[in-house]
């Protein structure tokens, strides 16, 4: 069997139990924890989620990396070979708060390049699924190009900490020249709307390489632009203020943002 054929019928069995893991806690107590403040959780599900994770991948292939949120998986410093990167709940708060508006999302890279990517929005069970050159499906089946909206002719979505920040008005700049914005909580799943038309752009204050990983892939399979908000290529071992959207609305937004620190 063809390896990425093998790695993806492998991925979404995987996912699928991941999702019954957490769909089952809803009917128990769990553990709850800060990490670096009041709406930065994490649980006993997550940490769960992502050791079943990181067993199936040591079983199927030993010899491959994986990072991890939770931090449970190797120590990476580098991209090189096969790189496995895990978000076990995408949108914990959510979660916690909500039981909705959270997803499950893995993907693989090889020596930095993305080939698979997954985003699994557990309670609508909606799974967004990307091989590298091959398109994007939903459910199975294939997504087409996002149309190339401009900024003022769509939504968007803009993480809490950017729009509630007091040091800074680019952010609501953006959402008046915008028609409005949205807000999920998830950045897997804001970007999962960009990718299927529903918003033009996708802000975010701080994405971990886990919040940017199978989203990349995704979107870029689409004709989506996803850098950092400078402009700049995505730093994968990093944390990056980011955006994923569509070639117009992300070249007028990323012009936005530069007058702004120039002005």
């Amino acid at each position: 069997m063809n390896q990425i054929v093998k790695r993806d019928q492998l991925i979404k069995e995987w996912i699928y139990v991941a999702a019954d893991i957490s769909r089952t806690s809803f009917e128990q107590t769990i553990n709850i924890e800060e990490k670096t403040n009041r709406t930065d959780l994490v649980t006993s599900i997550d940490k769960e989620i992502e050791q079943y994770f990181i067993e199936k991948i040591a079983t199927h292939f030993p010899n491959e990396r994986v990072l991890g949120e939770e931090g449970s998986g190797h120590q990476i410093t580098d991209l090189k070979g096969v790189v496995w990167i895990i978000d076990p709940i995408d949108g914990t708060l959510n979660f916690v708060k909500q039981k909705n508006d959270f997803a499950i999302m893995i993907s693989v890279y090889e020596n930095g390049i993305g080939y698979l990517g997954y985003i699994y929005d557990v309670m609508k069970d909606e799974l967004y699924s990307a091989v590298k050159n091959q398109g994007a499906c939903l459910n199975e089946i294939p997504l087409k190009k996002v149309k190339d909206i401009p900024l003022r002719e769509g939504l968007v979505a803009v993480s809490h900490r950017l729009m509630s920040s007091e040091k800074n008005d680019e952010a609501r700049k953006i959402g008046r020249a915008s028609s409005g914005v949205r807000m999920v909580g998830s950045a897997g799943l804001e970007t999962a709307r960009v990718a299927t038309g529903r918003l033009v752009a996708y802000i975010g204050a701080s994405l971990a390489p886990w919040d940017i990983g199978a989203g990349k892939v995704i979107s870029e399979e689409l004709g989506l632009i996803y850098t950092q908000l400078n402009g700049e290529k995505i730093d994968m071992l990093h944390y990056n203020k980011t955006i994923v959207a569509t070639p117009s609305a992300h070249k007028e937004i990323i012009e936005k943002f530069k007058l702004d620190k120039e002005g």
